[in-house]
């Protein structure tokens, strides 16, 4: 899930509006006002997942948690969370009352069947009157792609290689629709970047990825393989599926082939996106040692963990800390 995490806090990151507006009750005014970004004292965790918000003029925090799936572990997790969100928000202002929290899951695959509205952890006594938390479930995949559209933003489409009556006809429209929506060429191959890592999820088995990045390569003339890695990626995924397939000659080993492209493909891409945020901060493109020292970190840290290094390190330290060693985690 890390992969796909990075990918779509990144977007959130760079679209905040668009992610509150479709999981806050339609027709409230709301005011985004920042990220929370405090970490408590003796742990570091980043708390970059919650959203400071203005609702009906009254402080609110929004946290949003991405799951692959709807695991036995993900309430355990949403409850830690909140209670080290809930400890650096009353840390930060002593004596005033800490904004009330909601939580929403977003799931990307898992079961047929609809899942349920909430999830809970609960953590008292059994027979005893419930003390816990309850947290939102919003399983995107069990969208329609109508439905994700009408979220109003290219944000939401992203999700669409997600949806339950995913098609190449519709997401033909939907990469036109990211194409007309998105700011910039940046914007864009990043948004690409993230709708070609959703198809590599496939929870319902549409197999549209080949036909995805082609849309994307047609309607931007090139674009994603201008982009080095993203290219690479592209490349990779083609030649590892027709290597697969000459040399064993069987169905089998083609997909096997073309799977393991898709994967080693979602973490050059993953790369790329950590390579941006590192531009950002330093003002330069990582030189091809900094980007090795990017990818060998993510793969043997997370890409969660690299991103954290890249938002909290100054330019001097992140140039330090790229050139160690990777110490064992």
């Amino acid at each position: 899930m890390g992969d796909a995490d990075i990918t779509l806090r990144h977007l959130a990151r760079r679209r905040p509006e668009d992610l509150v507006r479709a999981l806050v009750p339609e027709g409230r005014p709301v005011e985004v006002l920042g990220w929370v970004d405090s970490q408590v004292t003796n742990i570091e965790r980043r708390l970059d997942k919650a959203l400071r918000l203005r609702v009906d003029g009254e402080p609110r925090v929004l946290h949003v948690e991405f799951c692959f799936a709807l695991r036995d572990d993900v309430p355990d997790r949403v409850f830690e969370y909140l209670g080290f969100l809930f400890a650096a928000l009353r840390l930060e202002a002593p004596g005033e009352p800490v904004p009330p929290i909601e939580s929403v899951t977003v799931i990307l695959s898992g079961r047929r069947r609809r899942l349920p509205a909430t999830g809970k952890r609960r953590i008292a006594w059994p027979g005893r009157p419930f003390s816990g938390v309850h947290f939102r479930v919003d399983a995107v995949y069990q969208r329609t792609v109508s439905e994700l559209r009408a979220r109003g933003s290219v944000l939401w489409l992203v999700f669409a290689p997600l949806a339950r009556n995913a098609t190449a006809a519709a997401l033909r429209q939907v990469v036109a629709e990211i194409h007309a929506g998105a700011a910039t060429a940046e914007e864009r191959a990043e948004l690409y970047t993230a709708l070609l890592v959703m198809a590599t999820i496939d929870p319902w088995g549409h197999n549209l990825l080949k036909e995805l990045i082609i849309m994307v390569e047609d309607k931007e003339e090139g674009l994603l393989r201008r982009t080095p890695i993203i290219g690479e990626m592209i490349i990779e995924a083609e030649r590892r599926g027709e290597q697969r397939g000459e040399e064993r000659g069987e169905r089998r080993g083609e997909e096997r082939g073309e799977r393991r492209g898709e994967e080693r493909g979602e973490q050059r891409a993953i790369a790329e996106l950590l390579g941006r945020l590192f531009a950002r901060r330093i003002g330069r493109r990582p030189t091809a040692e900094e980007e090795r020292s990017i990818v060998e970190r993510a793969r043997a840290m997370g890409a969660g963990e690299v991103e954290d290094a890249l938002l909290d390190l100054d330019g001097e330290a992140l140039i330090r800390w790229l050139a160690e060693p990777i110490r064992p985690s």
